[in-house]
């Protein structure tokens, strides 16, 4: 059988920080119609780059979202520091106008979210577009080869070189847009060499884009993306590096605000997707959008704050916890071990009370596990130490059990509960 590389040690590091908040926050958040208006809308840059006019940034507290952040159980947070539309909420040192401190905001804002980040013990990542919708005007049609598009390159990792030296160590830097011209030479080679020589424990992440969930790509890459779908098991035997992975989600249907978009995840479909990452151990990045200003909306911070209380009992097994290969009778449940430990994560179950107040909803009955490591007599629910019996008996290497209901007034959603042996 062919061996599973072991994961670097910043790649290790990466997969116990387990819940991160994606942040999408620009120009195009003035127009509160998602992060592709300008392309969607067809603005010229001549129009759209007016909209730095108004950009104040009067609400950005870089301290209050490092808190929500923590207070919602997300141990990294990924800022985009340029987006597609080319406007940068750093100081980009002479390489451009376009950016946050030739704003009325006049402020590193990359800067504010480094320093807040780091007090808070929340570790700070960096988006950065390699798409650019500045230039791209100018060698759309034939990338390959254009002299224009190798002076863009040129740009871009120096952007990058940026980034990497004047604000101290950072979690990663994550791309987005190479998908756009999957043909063209995009230089990896010489961005991620700058990468490493200034921020060498620094992860490497590049967008694979909606119709490449979980592709491999370059090899100083060092996780998968699964963009807006459940992340699949890897199968790592025979690869040469151990890769992360990761499932970046919108909390709506855009990244960017959107003032007209009503459709928003529940608390309860967040913790579920959260578990379901875990469950093949990838990272979850959840995004908001800020508003114009750059506040977080107040129903996407009122979630996380409630996505950390459902968080903070199960926190040791959800940041620690490796999969464990298995199949349960549900679909949906699975096993977490760490060290010798075992948890069960129970999906699907009912409240308990008078069928006059109660919906029924939840799958009843018994439910079997098919793959233990060894034998267990009770699960133990980690809301309330209730022992539930477990039958190791009947088929060898599996458990039977029939889990209770949650008591009348509770309801998490998803259920952890530790194999006692």
């Amino acid at each position: 059988m062919s061996e599973i590389p072991e994961p670097l040690p910043r790649i290790a590091r990466f997969e116990k920080l387990g819940f991160g908040m994606f942040i999408h926050w620009g120009l195009y958040s003035q127009l509160g119609a998602g992060e592709w208006v300008m392309n969607q809308r067809r603005i010229p840059s001549s129009d759209y780059n007016k909209l730095v006019e108004g950009f104040t940034a009067v609400d950005f507290d870089a301290d209050a979202i490092a808190r929500t952040a923590k207070s919602a159980g997300m141990r990294y947070i990924v800022l985009t520091t340029r987006h597609h539309d080319g406007f940068s909420l750093y100081d980009t040192r002479g390489l451009s106008t376009f950016d946050s401190l030739h704003s009325p905001a006049a402020r590193d804002l990359v800067g504010e979210f480094a320093e807040a980040c780091r007090k808070e013990e929340v570790v700070p990542f960096f988006y950065h577009t390699t798409l650019d919708w500045q230039w791209d005007s100018d060698f759309h049609a034939h990338p390959a080869g254009c002299d224009r598009f190798e002076a863009y390159l040129e740009y871009l990792n120096a952007s990058v070189e940026v980034l990497c030296r004047n604000y101290g160590p950072i979690g990663g830097l994550w791309f987005d847009g190479n998908w756009a011209y999957p043909e063209a030479d995009w230089r990896e080679d010489r961005l991620y060499a700058t990468i490493r020589r200034h921020q060498p424990e620094a992860l490497i992440i590049n967008n694979t884009g909606l119709s490449a969930r979980g592709a491999l790509g370059h090899p100083e890459i060092d996780s998968t993306t699964f963009e807006q779908g459940l992340p699949t098991a890897p199968d790592r035997r025979g690869q040469p590096k151990y890769l992360a992975g990761e499932m970046c989600q919108t909390m709506n249907a855009h990244w960017g605000i959107g003032e007209n978009d009503f459709r928003y995840l529940s608390i309860g479909q967040i913790i579920e997707n959260l578990c379901l990452s875990r469950k093949v151990g990838a990272n979850y990045l959840l995004n908001v959008g800020p508003t114009a200003n750059g506040a977080i909306p107040d129903y996407e911070s009122a979630a996380l704050r409630r996505v950390g209380d459902w968080l903070r009992p199960n926190a040791e097994i959800i940041y620690q916890g490796e999969p464990v290969a298995g199949t349960s009778s549900n679909g949906r449940d699975f096993l977490l071990r760490r060290g010798d430990d075992y948890y069960y994560f129970a999906f699907d179950l009912g409240m308990e009370g008078s069928e006059h107040v109660t919906s029924g909803d939840g799958v009843f009955g018994p439910r079997t596990y098919t793959g233990l490591p060894r034998k267990f007599s009770t699960v133990r629910w980690l809301d309330n130490e209730e022992c539930v019996p477990v039958d190791c008996e009947a088929v060898p290497g599996a458990m039977t059990f029939k889990p209770t209901f949650f008591p009348y007034g509770t309801h998490r959603v998803v259920r952890v509960g530790r194999l006692m042996p």
